[in-house]
């Protein structure tokens, strides 16, 4: 069939066309169903969407991705073909009916992700399938090597180390603090870092407060060559393409399906040829995992998973009750990692940074069992840390002379004072990071939450326990008002109001 080409600059980020519904009967496909579209020597295979209005009859709507690809203008004619879905598509109604999958069908799946040949039902539709049915072990190996193979790969030297911490915990900013540790250290540790997709903040978005975090590979190479150690967004350098694909249908979907986040984890430090690696699991009320046995069986299998993509992998299972650090949101997070670093931050925040420090460099080999703790302590102590981290923050085009009053947060504030007396019994990290980013965060990096107390503390009335900022007064307000609504901190078993000074 032969039809007229009608652009839209628009991006769907796939190659989607819109054809008319009685061309669509004509031809005998559905909706997203594959056609063959040729223009010349150009040919694209190509997601269908239908409508009655949007284009006429013997028209095909090309958007931006397609345009490209066929190197087509506004009135062209292409023949137009229908064509058969991807085998993948096969694979993923096996895994729904509870199916086991081969290597080969897991390569495949991979693949027309990060080709995108899949449609974003069919995406949703493995996800759901992999959540419900879960991977075994072996599929789970097949199908973070397939995540490598989709991306690029990159060698950083002998002796690579890495963290990770599978989140949930609201301030957690230890990344931060460990990257200078360990470069001190004489480890190499290119941490790439995601941005916030739930939260108040990730690393990136708080370490784009202090300096750029999007580099080409070759940039990055150049700043841990010269610094030992780097901060950045791991979306702009392509490892594992097809994580952050299935990662956005998971979000759609609010599922995080076990053996996804260990593949997603462990592609992106196989894609650096990390040699040694510790994970942070966070266990308790308002994390993401708040059952001990869960938490020590996905240890567990990361342990196991490490083993078999030669990564020596050890986890910590730690405290995930209650926020870590004071500031939640990027500056607030920010004012934090710096104040630590100086030796004058959050305790909690520093004790965890040189705890999971001190078992990296064990785990490396770097020092002797049980002396870890000890090392990362004074290299922290001693300014080595804080001297690195500004390194790191020149290299990448930052300010290595900042300091933590010259960090801007929200101008418009919101103190929640105490009205009852005693002890603060639990923090809610997930209500409190919900109060942050009805403030504004991570999108404005100046808005957020700044905890004045930590769970256990003896509390006065009146006494301030937290203060909202933010840079737009309707954003105060919605803060202010979710605060009441989920009264995120709370004293001897008394719900705290929010009460204005």
């Amino acid at each position: 069939m032969k039809s007229k080409v009608r652009l839209y600059e628009i991006e769907t980020g796939k190659p989607i066309v819109v054809l008319n519904d009685e061309d669509v009967e004509d031809m005998g496909i559905h909706v997203s169903d594959r056609i063959k579209i040729k223009k010349g020597a150009n040919t694209v295979t190509a997601i269908v969407d239908t409508t009655t209005s949007f284009v006429k009859r013997g028209e095909i709507g090309i958007f931006e991705e397609v345009k490209e690809l066929l190197d087509v203008k506004d009135g062209d004619v292409v023949d137009v073909n229908a064509t058969s879905r991807p085998k993948s598509v096969e694979f993923i109604k096996k895994k729904i009916s509870g199916g086991v999958l081969h290597g080969h069908e897991i390569r495949e799946i991979i693949q027309d992700i990060v080709d995108n040949n899949l449609s974003d039902i069919e995406l949703s539709a493995l996800v759901t399938a992999t959540y419900i049915n879960g991977y075994n072990m072996d599929e789970t190996v097949a199908l973070t090597s397939a995540m490598v193979e989709s991306g690029e790969h990159h060698n950083f030297g002998d002796d690579t180390v890495d963290k990770h911490c599978i989140g949930g915990v609201a301030g957690n900013r230890t990344t931060m603090i460990i990257v200078p540790i360990i470069a001190a250290a004489g480890l190499t540790i290119p941490k790439t870092s995601s941005r916030a997709i739930t939260s108040p903040a990730g690393t990136a978005d708080t370490m784009e407060v202090l300096a750029n975090v999007e580099f080409t590979i070759d940039e990055l190479k150049e700043i841990v060559m010269k610094a030992g150690g780097c901060i950045a967004w791991g979306g702009s350098v392509n490892l594992a393409p097809a994580d952050d694909k299935i990662i956005r249908a998971e979000y759609a979907l609010s599922i995080d399906p076990e053996g996804q986040v260990l593949a997603s984890v462990m592609a992106k430090k196989k894609s650096v040829d990390s040699d040694f690696l510790v994970i942070d699991i966070p266990v308790g009320k308002g994390a993401k995992i708040d059952d001990m046995d869960q938490a020590n069986s996905l240890a567990r299998k990361f342990i196991e998973l490490g083993k078999r993509l030669d990564i020596s992998t050890e986890c910590l299972v730690t405290d995930g009750t209650a926020p870590i650090g004071n500031g939640i949101g990027p500056a607030l997070e920010a004012i934090d990692v710096l104040k630590v670093l100086q030796g004058k931050g959050p305790v909690d925040l520093a004790n965890k940074a040189v705890d999971l420090s001190g078992v990296l460099l064990e785990l490396s080999g770097k020092v002797h069992k049980g002396e870890g703790r000890k090392v990362a302590e004074e290299i922290l102590s001693s300014g080595k840390a804080d001297r690195k981290f500004r390194e790191i923050i020149k290299l990448q085009g930052g300010d290595p002379n900042v300091k933590p009053g010259d960090i801007v947060v929200g101008d418009k504030t919101y103190e929640v004072l105490s009205e009852q007396k005693g002890r603060v019994k639990h923090i809610d990290s997930k209500l409190i990071s919900n109060v942050a980013r009805a403030a504004g965060a991570p999108k404005n990096k100046a808005a957020g939450v700044y905890l004045h107390v930590g769970v256990g503390d003896k509390i006065t009335l009146k006494q301030p326990l937290y203060t909202i900022y933010a840079t737009v007064e309707d954003k105060l307000r919605e803060a202010m008002k979710l605060s009441e609504q989920l009264v995120p901190v709370r004293v001897g078993g008394v719900i705290i109001k929010s009460v204005k000074r």
